[in-house]
């Protein structure tokens, strides 16, 4: 059994929990969290199981890389932090551990990362033998290796286009969803997920990866973004009212341009209500979200995928699918040499011992 950490119990962490005891070759070993109410509790009880695990939350990450965990999930926000993100992945790299996290953007695709990121951790694998798979949870496997794998199924393709669409009502996460993104915002105000190159930042890896891939050469990435503001006030199940005349719904791309042609593109329209942009995609069967990939081309393709969690909650479900992702990859970094990793590298394999057995 690898002894791995979960690291953060929000939104990604408790699911990082639940799949560490669901995968049969992992052993939960501790659990890191910042708010002192959660230190000491149970970590079955943070992930909303219905069952104590033994394992009891700590503030002292000190204390638990100190043990040496071969393993680590790091599930803490790298969104307003990614400074202090970079700090705790590089201190666990450096203590011998195979760290797996969503929380660094750039860092997606390594190879195009920058050096502020890229070396530090580059030098935490030196030193401490470590490695990182760094990968996103809107989901990763949505923008990389779905849409290559679809791709090989046609005989010509025009252009890949990688799409999620959802309704963030359900989603309980304000720092994001009103700050980062901007919901509930006046329309004159600046999101800091819209700013100019800040969509390339965080999805351009992927567009990359594609790219490389597919072997072709980008002529460049290009942004567009485009909002609405509500018809009227809305109050959502998780984050409260939302006004009228406010922020209600973005819809954006990160196109990789193509001898002149955006030919690989990450779309997503994202609303915190399904009145608003009516116009544009909405989810199938009027479920909160789904992702998409579509193939232009001959034949063309259309993949639809729809993930549920926590009472039908698919924005949960989109995240459960990311961490099944990276807590799935941890087996085989342990056994890979030390270094740093993206979704190219990682092989899909299938859920080998999870088939019929109990769910955590």
């Amino acid at each position: 059994m690898i002894p791995t950490v979960v690291w953060g119990t929000g939104n990604v962490g408790r699911l990082a929990i639940r799949a560490v005891e669901a995968h049969p070759a992992l052993e939960l070993a501790a659990v890191i969290v910042h708010h002192p109410d959660k230190v000491g509790r149970d970590a079955g009880r943070l992930a909303g199981l219905d069952h104590d695990t033994g394992v009891t939350a700590t503030d002292d990450a000190g204390a638990v890389l100190a043990a040496r965990p071969r393993a680590v999930v790091y599930a803490a926000t790298g969104d307003v932090r990614p400074d202090g993100a970079l700090a705790d992945i590089t201190r666990a790299i450096r203590a011998g551990a195979v760290v797996v996290s969503p929380a660094l953007y750039p860092l997606y695709d390594h190879r195009s990362a920058p050096p502020e990121f890229r070396d530090p951790v580059a030098a935490a694998v030196a030193e401490g033998g470590g490695s990182l798979f760094a990968s996103g949870v809107d989901p990763g496997w949505g923008n990389d290796v779905l849409p290559l794998l679809v791709s090989g199924l046609g005989t010509a393709i025009d252009a890949i286009r990688c799409q999620e669409v959802f309704d963030y009502s359900t989603y309980d996460q304000p720092d994001s969803v009103r700050d980062l993104i901007g919901m509930g915002r006046p329309m004159d105000h600046q999101p800091m997920m819209l700013m100019p190159s800040v969509p390339t930042m965080v999805w351009g890896g992927q567009i990359r990866m594609m790219a490389r891939a597919l072997g072709v050469e980008l002529d460049g990435i290009r942004e567009t973004v485009d909002r609405r503001a509500l018809d009227h006030t809305v109050t959502t199940r998780t984050m409260g009212v939302f006004e009228a005349g406010t922020q209600g719904a973005i819809r954006f791309e990160v196109q990789g341009i193509v001898d002149g042609e955006p030919r690989l593109v990450i779309e997503h329209v994202t609303r915190i209500h399904p009145s608003c942009a009516p116009d544009w995609p909405m989810p199938p069967g009027g479920g909160d979200g789904a992702h998409r990939v579509v193939i232009e081309g001959r034949p063309r393709i259309e993949v639809t995928v729809e993930a549920t969690d926590e009472g039908e909650n698919r924005s949960a479900g989109g995240n459960a699918t990311a961490v099944g992702r990276l807590v799935g990859a941890i087996d085989w970094l342990v056994d890979a040499e030390p270094g740093l990793y993206d979704a190219l590298d990682i092989p899909l394999r299938p859920a080998v011992g999870r088939l019929g057995r109990k769910r955590p």
